[in-house]
């Protein structure tokens, strides 16, 4: 009887892998099925279930969509399936909008393994580094309870709107990284080539310089002749930190620090806990138990400090005690989650609750970009102001002098 590996997910959304001895996949699907499992991958044994190619010599598995594109495909997946359409047919009517080429070999193929008998999720986990694992477990457990167009529509919500939170924080730092680096360019370029010629005259004319050219003087040597230490030492401290931030000790202590910042720090924590509130609410709206939400919910948290927090809040929770009280004994998570959460579990209705927290957060963290980007701006353009002055200063003051000597 031959052997097939299979990959799925139980009730409360934990995965599960393993091999069974069967007839057929289909006869696989059933017995895990009947254990209470809902499939994602069924493969022979032996065969890649994840790897491989999509027999054009394509690797499925390094294959990697950018987030628009499942949030728009996403979208347009369950907008079909919300209108009674088929799933072999919606897949594919997505994969023929598809603007680009990776995008509709995916739906085809998706198309074909659905088609086959394959679920949507057993299609999906062709490409694990497109679908993360939260997506198909969604998706799995979607599809057994009948929610797949609902469940499906928040998850292009949540794509969406990190994808809007993505842009807001790289939109508000173009303008100040434009700034500084050609500010630094162009100070560089004057300490380097322009004030060393500069000095050539002031030598000629053997006068006392006063003590801002003097320093500029000192400082222009002292740059040219260390600027490959200092272009080393940059590489050098990169590398350092790449190395570094693989320990989660040390990627701790540099979260905790971040998150003492006044600016940057609040700003971490709206963007992080609205992620938190907005996986958790869709879990939960899905039917999954809410222990099993917030172990997944804690794995899409940045910070480690507030990671570590929403894990002491499920600890909590396994105690018995209510979802609210255990996010606030935590003090990290912001007052109106804890607050919409108490209503929701008073009211029974968490899910809508935590959707709205997750919102009002999502709106706080906008308002902290701006806020950031316009304190940033203008501190940047004083700053390299006040930079530049010292420069002119320092050039002109001796020139300045003998004017007054030849007076």
């Amino acid at each position: 009887m031959p052997a097939f590996r299979f990959e799925a997910v139980d009730a409360g959304g934990k995965p599960r892998r393993g091999l069974v001895d069967a007839e057929s996949a289909r006869q696989v699907r059933d017995q895990l099925r009947a254990q209470g499992l809902f499939p994602t991958v069924i493969d022979a044994a032996g065969s890649a279930a994840v790897g491989g190619s999509d027999g054009s010599g394509y690797a499925i598995d390094r294959l990697r969509l950018p987030a628009a594109r499942i949030a728009l495909s996403t979208r347009q997946l369950a907008t079909l399936v919300r209108s009674g359409m088929p799933l072999d047919q919606a897949l594919s009517a997505v994969g023929e909008q598809a603007d680009d080429a990776d995008t509709a070999r995916v739906y085809a193929a998706a198309r074909a393994q659905v088609a086959a008998g394959e679920t949507l999720a057993g299609a999906l986990a062709r490409w694990p580094r497109t679908f993360s694992d939260l997506y198909r477990g969604l998706v799995a457990v979607a599809a057994e309870t009948g929610q797949l167009p609902v469940v499906l529509e928040r998850l292009a919500d949540y794509l969406e709107a990190r994808q809007v939170q993505k842009q807001q924080f790289t939109l508000a730092l173009v303008y100040p990284a434009l700034v500084t680096v050609i500010a630094f360019s162009v100070i560089v370029v004057l300490l380097v080539y322009v004030v060393p010629q500069i000095v050539s005259v002031y030598e000629q004319s053997r006068q006392t310089l006063p003590w801002l050219t003097r320093a500029l003087i000192a400082l222009s040597g002292f740059l040219r002749g260390t600027a490959w230490l200092w272009l080393a030492g940059l590489v050098a401290g990169a590398v350092a930190f790449a190395i570094a931030n693989r320990s989660q000790a040390f990627r701790a202590r540099w979260h905790r620090a971040l998150l003492r910042m006044p600016v940057a720090g609040r700003l971490v924590v709206a963007v992080d806990t609205a992620r938190f509130a907005s996986t958790l609410a869709i879990l939960t709206g899905s039917g999954a138990p809410l222990l099993r939400s917030l172990d997944a919910a804690r794995d899409v948290v940045w910070a480690l400090p507030i990671r570590a927090a929403a894990g002491a809040a499920a600890a909590l929770v396994r105690e018995g005690v209510s979802l609210a009280r255990a996010l606030k004994e935590q003090r990290v998570f912001p007052p109106v989650l804890i607050h919409l959460t108490a209503n929701g579990e008073a009211s029974g209705q968490l899910a809508p609750m935590l959707e709205r927290a997750a919102e009002e957060l999502e709106r706080e963290a906008g308002r902290r970009i701006s806020w950031f980007a316009a304190l940033l701006q203008p501190a940047l353009i004083v700053l390299m102001g006040a930079i530049v002055l010292v420069l002119v200063l320092a050039v002109m003051l001796p020139i300045v002098s003998m004017n007054q000597l030849v007076r």
